[in-house]
């Protein structure tokens, strides 16, 4: 019998409960093309495993808050990584892309370990110092997404797009053997029901810093998510690329987010956390309006759009830890359900601009319809964190 620690987890623990559903994501991406020739389908239908996928993960954030509210963050971390690793079963075992897409849905239960990372962080510590314990998780965490669809590439070419979701499942019972056996309770102020924690939602809502903070962390990494709908199509039909190319490619925007989240740990505690999210966003944007230029003047190269990527991970790296633990101090005895609630509006707005981006790409128009779709995205979010900015002044000044 394996016995387990009652004390607080190991942040190695924490960022590979994290990673596991930014690996389920994007590992398989490189992919995308022969999961469309072997189902005999089309590329929209081969895209919904990502949008569904995010819609999957926004709605169960919804739910894994509250649970974790009332029950605690281990058993429901514990639970949700059993159901994903049947999901994952149903994708390597899948007969049609029906059944394939099935498997995609039950796969986001991984969430739970990105949702509840960020209240265990809050559990732990509080205020800039969340964000800086936050930003630490996922920088650890941006090892996932930076050499999955590297190595999925690779086993796509080599062993067909089934193997990626092999490699998915290994990690899936690695993490959760770790949190079996490192994961001691951090929720010691558990609320007395569900239904307590559902109606702790009109509170969230009526809070105006919390829309502000969620907002952004919504079309901040709504970039992101666009990419992820269009970004394997865009190697595919606009350049040419085979799987482990894109995988390559691909490396450029995790580089960032890594870099992104290592400048959050070091600076947020003096700037804090709205200066960190306002530059986060000036910096993607700035990459974008680059690319938009560069692709315009008629340039074919890949590195014209891939390679400004970059700026997207390294903005979201700097924005996205900031807004979450904005999220979670808000009400910090609803830590859970905050970041439930702010998860879900996140990967909701994402899984839109993901079908919006599959639908706008092809042959014809290039990159450049993404790379915009992108930089409106972050416009957005930049005049929610100029708002939240105003509500904290208004605050201050008793207004």
């Amino acid at each position: 019998m394996i016995l387990y620690n009652k004390t607080p987890p190991h942040i190695i623990t924490l960022v590979c409960a994290a990673a596991l559903g930014p690996l389920a994501m994007n590992v398989f991406l490189p992919s995308l093309p022969g999961i469309t020739t072997y189902f005999k389908t089309t590329s929209a239908n081969a895209q919904l495993s990502v949008s569904l996928y995010l819609t999957a993960v926004a709605l169960l954030q919804l739910v894994f808050g509250p649970l974790s509210d009332k029950f605690g963050r281990r058993p429901v971390i514990l639970i949700a990584f059993c159901i994903m690793i049947i999901g994952t079963l149903i994708c390597i075992f899948a007969t049609s892309i029906e059944w394939f897409l099935v498997g995609r849905i039950v796969q986001a239960a991984s969430s739970a370990g990105l949702v509840l990372s960020r209240a265990i962080a809050r559990d732990l510590t509080k205020g800039a110092n969340a964000a800086v314990l936050i930003a630490y998780i996922t920088m650890g965490m941006s090892l996932a997404p930076m050499i999955g669809p590297v190595i999925g590439g690779y086993l796509d070419e080599l062993y067909g797009w089934q193997s990626s979701f092999y490699l998915t499942l290994g990690f899936a019972f690695f993490a959760l053997f770790l949190a079996y056996a490192d994961l001691g309770e951090t929720n010691l102020h558990k609320q007395n029901s569900i239904k307590q924690q559902i109606n702790a939602y009109p509170e969230l809502l009526r809070s105006r810093r919390f829309w502000g903070y969620a907002v952004t962390a919504m079309f901040s990494s709504g970039a992101f998510f666009a990419f992820l709908g269009g970004g394997s199509l865009i190697a595919n039909r606009v350049y040419d690329l085979s799987p482990s190319q894109y995988g390559f490619y691909f490396m450029f925007i995790s580089i960032g987010y890594l870099l992104g989240n290592l400048i959050s740990s070091r600076i947020t505690a003096r700037v804090g956390i709205n200066q960190m999210m306002l530059s986060g966003n000036i910096v993607v944007g700035l990459g974008l309006a680059a690319s938009i230029l560069v692709i315009m003047s008629g340039s074919t190269h890949p590195f014209s759009f891939f390679g400004f990527i970059f700026f997207v991970g390294v903005g979201n790296g700097m924005t996205l830890p900031s807004s979450s633990a904005g999220v979670v101090n808000v009400r910090p005895t609803l830590a859970g359900s905050a970041s439930g609630l702010a998860g879900s509006l996140q990967l909701g707005g994402g899984a839109i601009l993901s079908v919006i981006a599959g639908y706008t790409i092809s042959s014809e128009n290039g990159a450049l319809p993404l790379a915009v779709i992108m930089l409106i995205s972050i416009l957005c979010a930049s005049l929610a964190t100029l708002y939240v900015m105003h509500v904290e002044r208004q605050i201050k000044a008793g207004i």
